[in-house]
């Protein structure tokens, strides 16, 4: 189990505090890209609910844009 999931409300990383999703993270899906969009896409859309004041195009890199 890792300790890189999300602190809520702010989306860091509980164990870099990096922003989240961080590089560990991200790496755990490595070779599963549809599970990866359909998670991430998942976390992207509660995501915007906390963080109404970044752009859209923000959370939209920070949660798929690297998803690959």
């Amino acid at each position: 189990m890792t300790t890189h999931g999300p602190v809520l409300p702010l989306w860091t990383c509980g164990g870099c505090n990096g922003p989240w999703p961080c590089r560990t993270r991200r790496t755990e899906f490595d070779g599963a890209p549809v599970s990866l969009a359909l998670y991430m896409g998942s976390y992207l859309a509660w995501a915007a609910e906390d963080l109404t004041w970044v752009p859209a195009g923000l959370l939209h890199h920070r949660f798929l844009g690297w998803i690959r």
